[in-house]
């Protein structure tokens, strides 16, 4: 039997987003065979795809051993949340670069892909979509069609988040 997983804040679910997944593989960080293994992206020298457990992820041992990131996040957080984030939380697989959403001055926390069907409950993530593609060069219908092609599975399709101060979700969007 499988000990409980660690909590992730910035990533409640990540058996649900498919970051974690059930196996028999041993870690390359601390060597044992915990019953689950991280799937998602690593950037460090060493190729550690699906060869880290969320135990030492969770506890900074695999970001320390191997100067591993999970993740990327582009705007200004304190460093204690950085780190968090960067270095003790499962990120994602997107199409493009991935990028971790901030809002209210922390990181969000990452609820999983989405497409138009799903978004329709979070309207201030559509907003949040709406703002994104009015910076680029397309045209207000052209971002409408665009919205309503998004899917949870295929491509384009929008990565959701929750902010953990305000409870607002956001959200970006991602094809190849």
């Amino acid at each position: 039997m499988t000990e409980p997983l660690p909590v992730f804040p910035y990533h409640p679910d990540p058996v649900g987003t498919g970051a974690i997944i059930q196996s028999d593989a041993e870690c390359s960080c601390c060597s044992r065979a915990r019953g689950y293994i991280y799937t998602g992206p690593v950037y460090a020298v060493e190729n550690l795809s699906g060869r880290l457990c969320p135990w030492c992820i969770a506890d900074g041992s695999a970001a320390e051993r191997f100067e591993a990131l999970f993740t990327d996040v582009l705007d200004d957080i304190p460093v204690d949340r950085l780190f968090a984030i960067t270095q003790r939380t499962p990120g994602f697989s997107g199409w493009q670069q991935e990028r971790w959403l901030v809002h209210c001055g922390d990181g969000a926390a990452f609820l999983g892909t989405v497409g138009a069907a799903e978004l329709t409950d979070h309207p201030e993530a559509w907003a949040s979509l709406r703002e994104e593609l009015g910076h680029g060069p397309w045209s207000l219908s052209q971002a409408e069609q665009y919205l309503k092609a998004l899917t949870k599975s295929g491509q384009p399709t929008a990565y959701l988040f929750r902010c953990r101060a305000c409870g607002s979700h956001l959200a970006y969007s991602d094809a190849t």
